[in-house]
């Protein structure tokens, strides 16, 4: 009887010393290791705006369609910058006409003698050779402005990446400045999680870094490439113009910490993963070991 009652009591004290050491790893693991849920995948979108104003002629892409960078995008129509550039080339040629001819007209002034043309007659003729010369510089700019804008009615991807919400189409006008279409950059994917503040002091730039999208069971490896320096006080009005991260923090009865915007540069993705921006992560950070052992 005291047997099996010393049976029970020893059990007991296992389970609850168990329960006490699990609790309490438990607990460091979800108060200092460095890892969060709340993380997304993020690239860089460039906004493709025209250089030159017309109709869209001619769309070559499609919604979602990958593209290489130097891809024609699609077509302004060019034959008003086509009329143009002849309109220019004619130019040059004539004011390159008119040059040649005041310089030899310079060059019959030049060797008269003083009693048959004066100094005045011959310092008119040096500058009619300049202003010449000056208007044909004008019109090879001229020119090479409308060589260069009839080579922008093609619009081309400056990047590798995908097109994204496509809202262009043939016979639409595109005015020159404004963004017309989106890339996401394919070369440009990262990750940011936010990172609750307390665990900060675990982190350094370097460190190996896993990444667990929702949608994926494989992992891909990453480094910690860059923590936030700055998120936005709401109790402070400050003119950040939305340059900051802006993280809206979580409140309940207890003020919890804030998170701390942390970029995650990918090493490699594995061919079976499709990243689009915004997916959902959890980020897993593993601190080197010299990291580690700092205070």
């Amino acid at each position: 009887m005291l047997a099996s009652r010393t049976f029970r009591v020893v059990v007991t004290a296992f389970v609850v010393a168990l329960a006490i050491t699990g609790g309490f790893f438990a607990w460091r693991l979800y108060v200092e290791s460095p890892w969060t849920r709340d993380a997304r995948v993020r690239a860089n979108v460039i906004l493709i705006a025209p250089e030159v104003s017309g109709t869209v002629a001619d769309m070559r892409v499609k919604d979602n369609q990958a593209v290489k960078k130097g891809d024609v995008l699609f077509v302004i129509d060019p034959e008003r910058y086509r009329f143009a550039l002849a309109q220019a080339e004619a130019t040059v040629e004539a004011r390159e006409q008119e040059q040649e001819q005041r310089r030899r007209e310079l060059e019959r002034r030049t060797r008269l003698s003083s009693a048959a043309i004066t100094v005045e007659a011959r310092e008119q003729a040096a500058t009619a050779v300049a202003l010449a010369e000056s208007a044909y510089d004008e019109a090879l700019a001229a020119l090479n402005t409308a060589r260069l804008n009839f080579d922008r009615t093609t619009v081309r991807s400056p990047v590798n990446g995908y097109v994204t919400n496509l809202q262009v189409h043939a016979g639409d006008y595109a005015v020159a400045g404004k963004a017309s279409l989106a890339l996401v950059d394919s070369d440009s994917f990262y990750v940011v999680g936010y990172f609750e503040e307390t665990k900060l002091r675990n982190l350094r730039e370097g460190d190996p870094a896993e990444v667990r999208l929702l949608g994926f069971p494989e992992e891909i490896a990453g480094r910690v490439e860059s923590i936030a320096r700055a998120i936005a006080d709401r109790e402070t009005v400050s003119g950040t113009g939305g340059l900051i991260a802006n993280v809206n923090p979580t409140f309940s009865w207890v003020r919890l910490a804030q998170r701390i915007p942390v970029r995650i540069d990918l090493d490699k993705v594995p061919d079976t993963i499709r990243l689009s921006a915004g997916m959902t992560a959890t980020v897993v950070v593993k601190p080197q070991r010299e990291n580690a052992a700092r205070p």
